[in-house]
């Protein structure tokens, strides 16, 4: 950080704002491209019905709702960095911290389309909301598919106001850097900053109250996702370590994929001083501590088989690594816990080819850890006669590419037109000056 100053800072983030290159413009035309192949898919669906996917009886749950957890453990990470490392004063997390937000929202909003897929006849959607109606229909508020639509939505309307307060001050900087429809644009967004005491010392207790609201989301929002697995008397779902197992990781999830966002941002727009190697490193060390509490659980839940004595139960976790989706399970335990450890080596997590791999593999092991846990329980349940296997089918694959492209066309949007760099808290970390314009 010694090379920093406020000027520098100011220009480096500025700079990213500039009018973007052709190449940019292909790279925005290849997502949107991908959007549009998972939007065909999903209106191919509605025309022809959800039977064209591979869902069947027993497995009525796929890749859908496999997604939908994904993408909400890849939201928490924000709330991680943002928040809680904010509260526990962590300096590291300011160079990550804008970006870490903006994946918050932008994966709760993939997230969120998922249960209206597998909804199967969306435009129906209203049956699901407390208001009369000819059928006679009401919720089921102990349902736990309830709890989740009041959780998610609860957590994306902290998420975001907690994400837009904290870009006030850099969005009225780049007014006053501005001229023209783009100035009267940020004028608009800024509020009125001025930068006046009193506007610093409210923002400051609504930055610390969002932040303190924001943590016990971390908890909250994915134990309740675990529980629409828990509450059920499935082999392998109905055990009480699932909503600590479901938080950690998401936390594991959702910092591999600030690896994976962080470093080609940090190449493209020259952020090497800003997001240096120690940041990088402390986001690799802490994956580390996630994984080992993601190998924990692993463990616990054969553990809790063995030790129960229940047949069910122990004939399931002989099922995952030995039967039809072994593979899947194996992929599961070696991407998410075998090979974040090896970021205990130093010279691995200083590097950026290895940072960048790992993190990919990370989030590929964790999509798989979804996939074994939703479809090897249903697939052998309580009664042999009813056994079933599972595939995705290409329909599936269009929507969950769609789905990986709204969420990286969404940031690279973001990236190039807001700030991806809080520079108000940058410039918190700095030194004190030391006379020669130095921090």
């Amino acid at each position: 950080m010694t090379a920093l100053t406020f000027s520098k800072i100011d220009e480096t983030v500025l700079a990213t704002l500039r009018p973007p290159e052709r190449s940019y413009w292909a790279l925005v035309a290849v997502l949107f491209a991908g959007i549009l192949v998972g939007a065909a898919c999903w209106v191919y669906q509605i025309f022809v019905g959800i039977g064209v996917g591979g869902q069947n009886n027993p497995v009525a749950w796929g890749t859908y709702l496999i997604n939908f957890v994904f993408w909400v453990g890849i939201a928490h990470s924000g709330t991680l960095i943002s928040a809680i490392l904010h509260l526990f004063r962590a300096g590291w997390r300011n160079p990550i911290a804008r970006a870490a937000e903006t994946m918050t929202v932008f994966a709760v909003c993939t997230a969120g389309l998922f249960p209206f897929i597998h909804l199967g006849r969306v435009w129906l959607v209203f049956y699901m909301l407390p208001i009369p109606n000819q059928r006679q229909l009401w919720q089921n508020f102990t349902s736990p598919l309830m709890f989740d639509v009041v959780a998610i939505s609860t957590y994306l309307t902290v998420s975001s106001l907690f994400w837009y307060t904290g870009m006030l001050p850099d969005l009225a900087v780049v007014r006053d850097r501005s001229t023209g429809l783009r100035k009267k644009v940020f004028t608009v967004l800024s509020l009125g900053w001025t930068g006046a005491h009193e506007q610093w010392r409210h923002y400051t207790r609504a930055y610390l109250f969002f932040a303190a609201l924001a943590t016990p989301l971390v908890i909250s929002v994915h134990s309740v996702v675990s529980w629409d697995f828990a509450l059920g008397v499935v082999p392998g779902w109905h055990t009480t370590i699932f909503a600590p197992y479901f938080v950690a990781g998401a936390i594991h999830s959702g910092l591999a994929m600030v690896l994976t966002l962080m470093i080609p941002l940090r190449k493209i727009f020259h952020f090497q001083d800003i997001i240096t190697m120690r940041v990088l490193e402390a986001v690799a060390k802490t994956i580390v501590f996630t994984g080992l509490i993601v190998a924990f659980a692993y463990g616990t839940e054969f553990f809790i088989a063995w030790y129960s004595h229940n047949p069910v139960e122990l004939a399931m976790f002989k099922y995952r690594p030995t039967g039809d989706y072994a593979l899947g399970f194996w992929i599961m335990v070696v991407c998410n816990t075998m090979v974040p450890l090896l970021f205990l080596f130093k010279r691995i997590r200083t590097t950026i080819a290895w940072l960048f791999g790992i993190s990919i593999l990370v989030n590929i092991g964790m999509w798989f850890e979804r996939y074994v846990i939703i479809i090897t329980s249903v697939s052998r349940d309580f009664i042999p006669y009813a056994f079933g296997l599972y595939a995705p089918t290409v329909l599936e694959f269009g929507i969950m590419v769609g789905s990986f492209c709204l969420f990286f066309f969404l940031f690279v949007l973001f990236v190039k037109h807001l700030p991806s760099v809080s520079m108000t808290e940058m410039k918190e970390i700095l030194e004190e000056d030391d006379g020669h314009g130095q921090a």
